[in-house]
């Protein structure tokens, strides 16, 4: 799947860059406070990451409703076993790509006319409601026992991570190669750890994801050649809450877990694998506030930009930041097989892999740009 969606991806956004220089959509130098950019760049990369992952979602749910078990032969044999698999998931799959194309959808219209914080927060909750109360993807399910309270508050805490982390993504956007350097990394160990699940649909969404973005990356590392904009980086945010949420960290029945019991911090791997953006939303968003500025506006205070002011180069600043995000990933995959102490090893190398950026950013700590 990382190759499918992969083989789709590099010549899509080759196309939209080569279509965005003929009829001039480009993302131009000053117009937005995060970026810092000399030339003009195209910033429909989006598009491309968007149709490398929804025509493989569609042409898996068309072939698991229109060709029969007995056609699978040959190379595309093992395929079949998981046809069934794919067939009882398919109400969640076309409830994803609805909300995957919404959020494409308001990202585009989002890059072209810049719309208000509020409106595009209130579409993104929306969005988030829907997916979750239509295709009941919801996390601490076990508050069902409480009745249509213990649901409300399941169903409000699964919104709000789910916009949580479609704006994280968002924000980690401003500098070449780091959202989807980022979110490929992020991609990759959610794939390891679905697999290892035995979550095979789950694994696609993350290989398709993975795959999706490297491709771009190919553009979009630095000097970028290409932007992915806010039609690609809300659609990986959302797709990426998506994932984290179907992925299973606690298992009462005992499968996971060294010694046969997946303890309950395994539900805390969602925060561990996604430490760096969450790192990045809740510092720029405190910056932001005590600088009086509006909490969702661009600006240089993303804690990229803040290491690049400390003498780091902008592929020196993302290189250490896709190091702290794999070094994180990997610690928060292995949560749900860890005994109790182990797990806190891997929390606490986590809390300092955090730390050592905070020291990098704010040992002699510049003023914050106004």
């Amino acid at each position: 799947m990382v190759l499918v969606s992969l083989a789709l991806s590099l010549p899509l956004c080759r196309l939209v860059m080569q279509w965005a220089h003929k009829r001039g959509r480009l993302d131009t130098p000053g117009t937005e406070g995060h970026k810092q950019h000399t030339q003009a760049v195209p910033n429909l990369g989006g598009v491309g990451i968007f149709w490398a992952l929804i025509l493989p979602m569609v042409g898996a749910l068309l072939a698991s409703r229109l060709i029969p078990d007995d056609t699978w032969q040959g190379v595309l044999e093992p395929l079949q076993r998981h046809m069934p698999g794919l067939r009882r998931q398919s109400g969640m799959l076309v409830g994803m790509i609805v909300a995957l194309t919404s959020m494409h959808i308001l990202g585009l219209v989002d890059d072209r006319l810049r719309l208000a914080a509020k409106p595009k927060l209130l579409i993104q909750l929306l969005v988030a409601t829907s997916l979750v109360i239509g295709c009941d993807i919801r996390v601490f399910q076990m508050l069902d026992q409480f009745g249509t309270i213990g649901f409300a508050a399941s169903v409000a805490i699964t919104v709000l991570w789910l916009t949580l982390i479609t704006n994280a993504m968002n924000m980690l956007d401003n500098m070449d190669g780091l959202a989807a350097g980022v979110g490929s990394i992020i991609a990759g160990i959610y794939l390891i750890a679905t697999l290892m699940g035995g979550q095979w649909f789950i694994a696609s969404l993350a290989a398709l994801l993975m795959g999706a973005q490297l491709g771009f990356l190919w553009y979009n590392f630095h000097p970028a050649r290409l932007f992915m904009g806010d039609g690609g980086s809300l659609v990986i945010g959302m797709l990426l809450g998506i994932i984290s949420i179907r992925t299973t960290y606690f298992d009462p029945q005992g499968e996971f877990g060294a010694g046969g019991n997946a303890a309950w911090y395994g539900l805390l791997m969602p925060a561990v694998v996604m430490a760096v953006p969450l790192y990045d939303f809740f510092s720029v968003t405190t910056v932001r506030y005590f600088l009086g500025r509006k909490i969702m506006g661009g600006d240089r205070n993303h804690f990229s930009h803040r290491l690049v002011r400390k003498g780091l180069s902008v592929r020196g600043a993302v290189l250490v930041i896709w190091l702290c995000t794999l070094a994180t990933g990997l610690a928060g995959c292995m949560l749900p097989r860890l005994e109790a102490w182990q797990a806190i090893m891997m929390a606490t190398q986590s809390g300092c892999v955090l730390l050592l950026l905070a020291v990098l950013e704010f040992s002699n700590a510049e003023k914050p740009v106004e």
